[in-house]
């Protein structure tokens, strides 16, 4: 029922096709940052054509927008290079990004399973089961991925989790007219709800295009200063690191589930937030000037 009368599943299967094949370029001949951007606003616009795009978006604190064909297709190249992208950068330790990945897909799939049951998506809609074949993939990657890592996916791998996860988003969150979980924050909507999930990524986009805008260098300049990098600078071990940044990724699905799973926890839920975001704060605050002053003693014991 999926599969028949719609061109969703193809259009996945296009995009996906024409993004695995740039990152694969990329991987051994290094394309310029306009090439890789140009494929993929290609890939995201071959999804909006043949059908997998936002229907509707919900302003916050304020009503809900039908999408134009021109705006849907707009927001849809945008939100897959910029999943695409997010997937990419954290693709920077052993099973980092696979890891991080399974754990939002995963999330996404029960997200989603809910939303069936309140019959506030179709059976036939997409998203469950592609989130449920993005977690499948990761799942049997991560074993020989994990530190010390056996493959990598490279930007092949990394770019075509992204544009999945950008999928499952677009055919389930943009596709929900009502609010789900609670009617009092606007962040129940569900297209806000895998933004959460992908907190992670996401963050470290952000924080990137911000540092690299202050720096006034090109925004696909290289640094050292993504998260994983700095909880290596903190200490951390390669396997910690990558547990802690999965151990966020869990902690952020889990706080947009159990409003959805339980029905209650709605007024709490911005209270949660609030302390997952002070706890990555602490947890990569900057380090003090006896810390900083111990480092080296610390590396030569």
């Amino acid at each position: 029922q999926v599969f028949a009368g719609s061109s969703e599943a193809l259009a996945v299967v296009v995009a996906a096709t024409v993004m695995f094949a740039i990152g694969a370029l990329d991987d051994l001949r290094e394309l310029s940052a306009p090439a890789k951007a140009a494929g993929q606003v290609l890939s995201g616009s071959l999804l909006a054509v043949l059908g997998v795009t936002l229907f509707y978006f919900r302003v916050p604190f304020g009503q809900l927008v039908v999408l134009s064909a021109d705006w849907a297709t707009l927001i849809t190249v945008l939100l897959v290079v910029v999943v695409a992208n997010s997937v990419n950068l954290i693709d920077g330790l052993d099973g980092l990004a696979a890891g991080t990945v399974a754990i939002a897909a995963g999330a996404f799939y029960l997200y989603s399973g809910e939303l069936q049951n309140a019959g506030l998506i179709s059976e036939t809609n997409l998203g469950p089961l592609l989130a449920l074949v993005t977690l499948g993939i990761c799942l049997g990657f991560l074993p020989h991925n994990f530190h010390p890592a056996r493959i990598f996916m490279g930007d092949g791998g990394a770019l075509l989790l992204g544009l999945l996860m950008a999928s499952a988003t677009m055919t389930v969150g943009g596709r929900v007219v009502d609010q789900f979980s609670g009617q009092v924050y606007f962040f129940f909507a569900p297209i806000a709800i895998p933004f959460l999930i992908l907190g992670v990524p996401l963050v470290d986009v952000a924080l990137a295009v911000a540092r690299r805008a202050y720096r006034r260098e090109g925004i696909a300049t290289a640094d050292k200063d993504h998260l994983h990098h700095r909880l290596l600078r903190m200490g951390h071990g390669h396997r910690r690191t990558v547990l802690l940044l999965w151990a966020w990724t869990a902690l952020l699905s889990g706080v947009a589930l159990v409003p959805t799973l339980t029905g209650s926890g709605d007024a709490v839920l911005p209270f949660a937030l609030a302390g997952v975001a002070i706890l990555l704060f602490f947890l990569l605050r900057p380090r003090t000037r006896l810390g900083a002053e111990r480092e080296p003693e610390i590396q030569r014991a």
